[in-house]
């Protein structure tokens, strides 16, 4: 299969990883008549109970790499953490999208920054520590309360430390890791909201309006939709989704995090090459969901408006909250989605809840 080519259904969508985001973009596809195919270390991961076919090996096995691309037709990642060796590989064998360009942006802190300050688009004030002796003088010429981050593999607050003081700074370097990391001055936001956009092959770019995120303990809890009270931010903070992947040159969709300032700055905290849990509601809150778009963009379909449906919020179950299943399914005003993860962790993420409010 070349690049341009539209991938009719019945072809085969690989998916790097295994985890919910992989599970519900399997669903859309199929609802699309495509085929899943997962590639993951893990058994009986959520992805491979709704797919036709999954490959269990490392990210690193390269004969079972060679063999996956050869059984589909393009391939995607559901999480940013994929080894980027991993999709430079199977660049050179089958499409992948998003590119391994866009992966290496997204999967290192500075890097990511660094692009997005480039496009002129703010982001925290930010220095990078190589290593601990330069931290407390680093945190000292913040002037400020700084959040300590691991350059790589942090999510869901994972990796990150809070420094209030130059002496905290030892602590904090242990506490992440002891390794390479970026320092970025604390700030003082009103909310967090977040854009998904979603671009096809031929560039053309759709967005979902920004959203309001509540988190409990670093996790998403809790997403509004559209953000309340932002009508008149709505068309910057999607002008700067609109920017950033069209920056990155991908195809798919990329989620921009940000912090809504009061003095109406709207600050990138992270980007995500792929679909995310504040986009969840999109499946009952939108004609095409954010795993509905994908989809398109991998085949090769011309994304599509997502047709907001109305207001909508999006509640994560975490942990031992799936246990209220029964009673979460008896309300007719909720859409139930639970993950198929056989173990119930504290704030593991193992359902959410939609709930259409107009």
């Amino acid at each position: 299969m070349s690049g341009t080519d539209l991938l009719a259904p019945g072809s085969v969508i690989g998916i790097l990883g295994g985890g919910q985001l992989g599970r519900m973009t399997a669903l859309a596809a199929a609802a699309m008549g495509y085929r899943s195919h997962i590639f993951c270390p893990d058994a009986d991961a959520p992805a491979s109970q709704v797919t036709d076919r999954t490959t269990q090996a490392g990210y690193g096995d390269t004969a079972a790499l060679d063999a996956f691309a050869a059984a589909v037709d393009v391939v995607t990642y559901e999480f940013e953490n994929i080894p980027y060796g991993t999709v430079a590989h199977l660049a050179g064998r089958v499409p992948v999208h998003p590119g391994a360009g866009a992966l290496a942006v997204c999967q290192d802190r500075l890097a990511e920054k660094v692009f997005v300050n480039c496009l002129g688009i703010g982001t925290a004030d930010f220095r990078v520590v190589p290593d601990p002796s330069v931290l407390p003088a680093l945190v000292d010429g913040l002037d400020g309360p700084c959040v300590l981050k691991a350059n790589t593999m942090g999510y869901d607050g994972k990796g990150q430390a809070l420094i209030r003081h130059p002496h905290e700074a030892e602590d904090a370097w242990l506490a992440v890791g002891a390794r390479l990391c970026v320092l970025e001055k604390f700030v003082e936001f009103e909310r967090e909201v977040s854009v998904i956009a979603a671009r096809d092959r031929a560039g053309r770019v759709v967005c979902y309006p920004a959203v309001e995120n509540r988190h409990e303990h670093h996790i998403l809890k809790h997403t509004l939709a559209p953000a309340p009270d932002f009508e008149a931010r709505q068309e910057a903070a999607q002008a700067i989704a609109v920017r950033l992947i069209e920056g990155l040159d991908m195809v798919g969709v990329l989620a921009v995090e940000m912090f809504a300032c009061s003095d109406g700055r709207l600050l990138v905290n992270e980007l995500a090459p792929r679909p995310h849990n504040s986009g969840h509601w999109t499946i009952e809150g939108c004609r095409v969901s954010q795993f509905a778009n994908l989809v398109r963009a991998l085949v090769g379909l011309p994304v599509a408006d997502p047709g907001v449906r109305g207001r909508a919020e999006m509640l994560n179950l975490l942990g031992d909250e799936a246990d209220d299943w029964a009673a979460l399914a008896a309300d007719p005003a909720a859409s139930v989605h639970l993950y198929g993860k056989a173990e119930a962790r504290p704030g593991r993420k193992m359902g959410h809840v939609t709930r259409l409010l107009t």
